[in-house]
Protein backbone atom coordinates (compact mmCIF):
# COMPACT_ATOMS: atom_id res chain seq x y z
CA UNK A 1 0.00 0.00 0.00
CA UNK A 2 1.28 3.43 -1.23
CA UNK A 3 0.93 6.45 1.38
CA UNK A 4 1.14 9.31 -0.94
CA UNK A 5 0.09 13.21 -0.69
CA UNK A 6 0.21 16.42 -2.35
CA UNK A 7 1.96 18.90 0.60
CA UNK A 8 1.54 22.63 0.41
CA UNK A 9 -0.10 25.89 2.29
CA UNK A 10 -3.45 26.33 1.14
CA UNK A 11 -3.77 22.65 -0.02
CA UNK A 12 -7.20 22.52 -0.11
CA UNK A 13 -7.80 23.53 -3.12
CA UNK A 14 -5.88 20.89 -4.51
CA UNK A 15 -7.40 18.63 -7.22
CA UNK A 16 -4.65 16.25 -7.30
CA UNK A 17 -6.56 13.95 -4.59
CA UNK A 18 -8.73 13.53 -7.47
CA UNK A 19 -6.84 12.85 -9.52
CA UNK A 20 -4.26 10.21 -8.24
CA UNK A 21 -6.72 8.42 -6.19
CA UNK A 22 -8.97 7.45 -9.69
CA UNK A 23 -6.02 6.50 -11.58
CA UNK A 24 -5.37 3.81 -8.37
CA UNK A 25 -8.80 2.91 -8.97
CA UNK A 26 -8.95 2.16 -12.38
CA UNK A 27 -5.45 0.74 -12.93
CA UNK A 28 -6.29 -1.75 -9.81
CA UNK A 29 -2.93 -0.52 -7.97
CA UNK A 30 -2.94 -0.33 -4.31
CA UNK A 31 -2.56 3.48 -2.52
CA UNK A 32 -3.86 6.26 -0.86
CA UNK A 33 -3.14 9.73 -1.99
CA UNK A 34 -4.65 12.74 -0.17
CA UNK A 35 -3.61 16.27 1.65
CA UNK A 36 -1.36 17.56 4.11
CA UNK A 37 -1.23 20.97 4.94
CA UNK A 38 2.63 22.18 6.37
CA UNK A 39 2.27 25.37 8.39
CA UNK A 40 6.12 25.77 7.48
CA UNK A 41 9.29 23.90 6.15
CA UNK A 42 11.57 23.83 9.16
CA UNK A 43 10.87 20.60 9.85
CA UNK A 44 10.35 19.38 6.08
CA UNK A 45 11.97 16.30 5.85
CA UNK A 46 12.05 15.05 9.42
CA UNK A 47 7.69 15.99 9.21
CA UNK A 48 7.13 13.96 5.91
CA UNK A 49 9.25 10.70 7.36
CA UNK A 50 7.81 11.06 10.54
CA UNK A 51 4.74 10.51 8.45
CA UNK A 52 5.66 7.85 6.67
CA UNK A 53 4.71 8.85 3.19
CA UNK A 54 6.02 6.63 0.27
CA UNK A 55 6.37 9.72 -1.83
CA UNK A 56 4.68 13.12 -2.28
CA UNK A 57 4.24 15.82 -4.43
CA UNK A 58 4.87 18.90 -3.18
CA UNK A 59 3.48 22.39 -4.29
CA UNK A 60 3.40 25.96 -2.92
CA UNK A 61 5.59 27.55 -1.29
CA UNK A 62 7.59 24.56 -0.32
CA UNK A 63 9.30 23.41 -3.84
CA UNK A 64 12.83 25.05 -3.38
CA UNK A 65 13.04 23.60 0.20
CA UNK A 66 11.98 20.02 -1.21
CA UNK A 67 15.12 20.19 -3.41
CA UNK A 68 17.68 21.04 -0.78
CA UNK A 69 16.49 18.50 1.54
CA UNK A 70 16.70 15.73 -1.44
CA UNK A 71 19.73 13.07 -1.72
CA UNK A 72 19.16 12.65 -5.44
CA UNK A 73 17.69 15.43 -8.21
CA UNK A 74 16.54 14.79 -11.52
CA UNK A 75 18.16 17.50 -14.45
CA UNK A 76 15.30 19.31 -14.29
CA UNK A 77 15.08 20.06 -9.97
CA UNK A 78 18.91 20.39 -10.59
CA UNK A 79 18.94 23.57 -12.77
CA UNK A 80 15.66 25.48 -11.58
CA UNK A 81 16.11 24.64 -7.55
CA UNK A 82 12.85 23.58 -6.96
CA UNK A 83 11.20 20.12 -7.15
CA UNK A 84 7.41 18.92 -7.03
CA UNK A 85 7.70 15.34 -6.91
CA UNK A 86 9.72 13.60 -3.83
CA UNK A 87 9.67 9.68 -3.59
CA UNK A 88 11.08 8.08 -0.32
CA UNK A 89 13.16 4.84 -0.98
CA UNK A 90 16.46 3.15 0.08
CA UNK A 91 16.20 5.53 3.36
CA UNK A 92 17.40 8.34 0.38
CA UNK A 93 14.86 10.90 -0.95
CA UNK A 94 14.75 11.61 -4.45
CA UNK A 95 13.53 14.55 -6.57
CA UNK A 96 11.94 15.62 -9.37
CA UNK A 97 10.25 18.22 -10.90
CA UNK A 98 7.44 17.13 -13.39
CA UNK A 99 5.99 20.91 -13.89
CA UNK A 100 8.71 21.49 -17.20
CA UNK A 101 7.88 18.72 -18.90
CA UNK A 102 4.16 18.51 -17.96
CA UNK A 103 4.34 22.03 -19.52
CA UNK A 104 5.98 20.66 -22.70
CA UNK A 105 3.41 18.05 -22.86
CA UNK A 106 0.64 20.62 -22.27
CA UNK A 107 1.39 23.06 -25.44
CA UNK A 108 2.32 20.34 -27.59
CA UNK A 109 -0.04 21.55 -30.37
CA UNK A 110 1.39 24.71 -30.13
CA UNK A 111 3.92 24.83 -33.47
CA UNK A 112 7.20 26.40 -34.47
CA UNK A 113 7.45 28.33 -31.36
CA UNK A 114 10.70 30.45 -31.81
CA UNK A 115 10.22 33.55 -29.13
CA UNK A 116 8.33 33.32 -26.16
CA UNK A 117 7.90 35.89 -23.48
CA UNK A 118 7.10 34.97 -20.07
CA UNK A 119 5.75 37.55 -17.27
CA UNK A 120 6.59 37.04 -13.69
CA UNK A 121 9.98 36.00 -12.48
CA UNK A 122 9.32 33.59 -10.04
CA UNK A 123 10.03 29.85 -9.88
CA UNK A 124 7.11 28.68 -11.79
CA UNK A 125 9.30 31.13 -14.56
CA UNK A 126 12.75 29.46 -13.72
CA UNK A 127 11.04 25.83 -15.02
CA UNK A 128 9.29 26.83 -18.00
CA UNK A 129 12.09 29.27 -19.25
CA UNK A 130 14.68 26.37 -18.73
CA UNK A 131 12.56 23.68 -20.66
CA UNK A 132 11.48 25.77 -23.73
CA UNK A 133 15.10 26.87 -23.67
CA UNK A 134 16.47 23.10 -23.69
CA UNK A 135 14.01 23.13 -26.86
CA UNK A 136 15.76 25.79 -29.10
CA UNK A 137 13.31 28.67 -27.92
CA UNK A 138 14.72 32.15 -27.14
CA UNK A 139 13.09 33.04 -24.19
CA UNK A 140 12.59 36.45 -22.75
CA UNK A 141 11.95 36.98 -18.87
CA UNK A 142 9.93 40.33 -17.86
CA UNK A 143 9.03 41.53 -14.59
CA UNK A 144 7.24 44.08 -11.99
CA UNK A 145 10.56 44.69 -10.07
CA UNK A 146 14.36 43.69 -10.76
CA UNK A 147 15.25 41.97 -8.13
CA UNK A 148 14.00 38.61 -9.42
CA UNK A 149 15.60 39.27 -12.50
CA UNK A 150 19.03 38.24 -11.26
CA UNK A 151 17.79 34.75 -10.89
CA UNK A 152 17.46 35.17 -15.33
CA UNK A 153 20.55 36.56 -15.66
CA UNK A 154 21.48 33.36 -18.79
CA UNK A 155 18.20 34.84 -20.83
CA UNK A 156 17.00 38.29 -22.07
CA UNK A 157 15.23 40.08 -19.41
CA UNK A 158 13.84 43.57 -18.49
CA UNK A 159 11.16 45.22 -16.63
CA UNK A 160 7.96 45.66 -17.97
CA UNK A 161 8.81 49.29 -18.45
CA UNK A 162 11.67 48.56 -20.50
CA UNK A 163 10.41 46.05 -22.49
CA UNK A 164 11.08 47.17 -26.58
CA UNK A 165 10.77 43.94 -28.38
CA UNK A 166 6.79 43.02 -28.46
CA UNK A 167 7.26 40.21 -31.44
CA UNK A 168 7.22 37.00 -29.76
CA UNK A 169 5.02 33.41 -30.77
CA UNK A 170 4.00 32.34 -27.33
CA UNK A 171 3.36 34.32 -24.34
CA UNK A 172 3.06 33.44 -20.93
CA UNK A 173 1.41 34.38 -17.96
CA UNK A 174 3.52 32.71 -14.89
CA UNK A 175 2.78 35.33 -12.41
CA UNK A 176 -0.77 34.86 -9.82
CA UNK A 177 -2.09 38.08 -11.20
CA UNK A 178 -6.23 36.98 -11.86
CA UNK A 179 -6.38 34.07 -9.35
CA UNK A 180 -8.07 35.54 -6.76
CA UNK A 181 -8.36 39.30 -8.26
CA UNK A 182 -9.10 40.79 -11.74
CA UNK A 183 -5.98 42.01 -12.00
CA UNK A 184 -3.15 41.73 -15.11
CA UNK A 185 0.14 40.64 -14.98
CA UNK A 186 1.24 44.11 -16.21
CA UNK A 187 -0.46 47.10 -18.06
CA UNK A 188 -2.92 45.96 -20.34
CA UNK A 189 -1.46 48.81 -22.49
CA UNK A 190 1.77 46.27 -22.72
CA UNK A 191 -0.72 43.83 -23.39
CA UNK A 192 -2.12 45.78 -26.17
CA UNK A 193 1.89 45.69 -28.12
CA UNK A 194 2.04 42.25 -27.47
CA UNK A 195 -0.84 40.11 -28.12
CA UNK A 196 -1.54 41.38 -31.63
CA UNK A 197 1.75 39.62 -32.99
CA UNK A 198 1.60 36.17 -30.82
CA UNK A 199 0.17 33.09 -32.39
CA UNK A 200 -0.58 31.11 -28.49
CA UNK A 201 -0.83 32.37 -25.05
CA UNK A 202 -0.52 30.39 -22.03
CA UNK A 203 -2.30 31.08 -18.60
CA UNK A 204 -0.19 28.88 -15.97
CA UNK A 205 -3.97 29.41 -13.40
CA UNK A 206 -6.52 26.58 -13.82
CA UNK A 207 -9.19 27.12 -11.99
CA UNK A 208 -10.90 30.22 -13.30
CA UNK A 209 -10.71 32.04 -16.76
CA UNK A 210 -8.40 35.31 -15.45
CA UNK A 211 -8.75 38.50 -17.23
CA UNK A 212 -5.22 37.87 -19.27
CA UNK A 213 -6.48 34.48 -20.27
CA UNK A 214 -10.13 36.54 -21.44
CA UNK A 215 -8.10 39.34 -23.06
CA UNK A 216 -6.12 37.21 -25.22
CA UNK A 217 -9.07 35.62 -26.49
CA UNK A 218 -10.40 38.83 -27.56
CA UNK A 219 -7.14 38.52 -29.80
CA UNK A 220 -8.36 35.15 -31.29
CA UNK A 221 -4.79 33.50 -29.95
CA UNK A 222 -4.67 29.87 -29.19
CA UNK A 223 -5.15 30.02 -25.58
CA UNK A 224 -4.77 27.11 -22.82
CA UNK A 225 -4.67 27.19 -18.85
CA UNK A 226 -2.66 25.57 -16.79
CA UNK A 227 -5.22 22.67 -16.61
CA UNK A 228 -3.37 20.50 -18.89
CA UNK A 229 -0.14 21.17 -17.38
CA UNK A 230 -1.21 19.83 -14.08
CA UNK A 231 -2.60 16.79 -15.62
CA UNK A 232 0.32 15.70 -17.03
CA UNK A 233 3.22 16.68 -14.13
CA UNK A 234 0.38 14.64 -12.22
CA UNK A 235 1.04 11.86 -15.08
CA UNK A 236 4.31 11.66 -14.86
CA UNK A 237 4.39 12.12 -11.23
CA UNK A 238 2.28 8.71 -10.92
CA UNK A 239 4.56 7.13 -13.23
CA UNK A 240 7.67 8.14 -10.65
CA UNK A 241 4.94 7.13 -7.40
CA UNK A 242 4.55 3.24 -8.83
CA UNK A 243 7.61 2.75 -11.17
CA UNK A 244 5.27 2.21 -13.99
CA UNK A 245 6.23 1.70 -17.79
CA UNK A 246 4.10 1.57 -20.82
CA UNK A 247 0.69 2.41 -18.40
CA UNK A 248 0.94 6.23 -19.25
CA UNK A 249 -2.31 6.50 -21.48
CA UNK A 250 -4.46 4.60 -18.92
CA UNK A 251 -3.42 7.35 -15.83
CA UNK A 252 -4.08 10.14 -18.13
CA UNK A 253 -7.43 8.81 -19.48
CA UNK A 254 -7.65 8.35 -15.20
CA UNK A 255 -7.22 11.54 -14.18
CA UNK A 256 -8.88 13.29 -17.12
CA UNK A 257 -11.94 11.59 -15.95
CA UNK A 258 -11.02 12.46 -12.88
CA UNK A 259 -10.74 16.53 -13.72
CA UNK A 260 -13.97 15.90 -15.77
CA UNK A 261 -12.36 16.85 -19.08
CA UNK A 262 -13.19 14.35 -21.38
Amino acid sequence: MKFLAVVGNPIMHSKSPRMHNNAIKLLGLKGIYTRYCLKNDLFLKEELLKIGFDAVNITAPFKEKAYEIADFKDEVSTHVGSANTLCFKNNQIYAYNTDGIGFLQAIKEFKNIKKALILGAGGTALVLAYVLKQKGVDVYITNRSAKRLQYFNTYKNSLYEDLKDFDFDLIINSTSAGLVNDDLPCSEEILHKLLPNAKFAFEVIYNKETPFYKLCKKYNLKVKNGLEMLLWQGVFAFELFFDLKNQREKIKKAMIQALNLD
